[in-house]
């Protein structure tokens, strides 16, 4: 689901939200309350639900949730007193009521590869320059996992050039099976692990037909 509302655009599949060109460095739980609202606008979803799908079975403050749309108002752009995008329902709860488009997806100009992460049925998308993976919220790929370390590696993508690199990582990261101690070089199809979670690198040259990756 990609969307566009003021100056911004939602992406669920690379999970970012992009503003004036800038990736947002929003909270997962703040990206979750947005998906929420977004996938069930125009409706008004009570706070008792978004606790359930934000903090399920787990006991938390009121506060938590009026905390957490402050968070993203912030991040969007929206006035409290003169919503634009989030309107709170009195008493009740939260609604998404920011005009949307559908955001087609850019196709880069100049013949330019697509660098992609995928890890279970999600997609990472991966730009030009470092992209840091771990626990760290700010990460490009935030992966809140206990054998993961909070900046666990790297991908650099310089032009064609695409290369992974182990940061001090207490549980390791491997590269088609074996453990990286120094920059390997990736190519479109290679399996990573960070500690134990497995991601697959993809490379999609534009104007090339979908090949297969290669299995193993």
């Amino acid at each position: 689901m990609r969307i566009g509302f003021g100056d911004c655009v939602f992406d669920s599949d690379t999970r970012e939200v992009v503003r004036e060109g800038r990736v947002l460095p929003l909270a997962p739980k703040a990206f979750q309350l947005l998906d929420i609202l977004l996938r069930e606008r125009p409706k008004a979803i009570s706070k008792e639900r978004l606790h359930e799908e934000l903090w399920p079975k787990t006991f938390v403050a009121d506060a938590n949730i009026a905390n957490l749309v402050a968070d993203l108002r912030g991040a969007l752009g929206d006035d409290a007193k003169h919503p634009r995008i989030i309107r709170t329902v009195q008493r009740f709860g939260y609604a998404f009521e920011a005009d949307t488009t559908r955001a087609p997806r850019e196709i880069p100009e100049g013949g330019h590869a697509i660098d992609k992460l995928i890890w279970g049925d999600r997609e990472i998308a991966l730009r030009e320059g470092e992209n840091v993976l771990g626990r760290d919220g700010s990460s490009v790929a935030w992966i809140d996992t206990y054998s993961v370390s909070r900046q666990h590696a790297r991908i650099l993508i310089t032009g064609e050039a695409v290369t992974l690199e182990d940061l001090d990582s207490k549980n390791g990261t491997f590269h088609n099976g074996k453990r990286v101690r120094d920059p390997v070089v990736l190519t479109d199809g290679d399996e990573i692990r960070l500690g134990t979670v497995e991601l697959l690198y993809r490379r999609f040259q534009p104007g090339l037909s979908t090949q297969t990756a290669r299995s193993r």
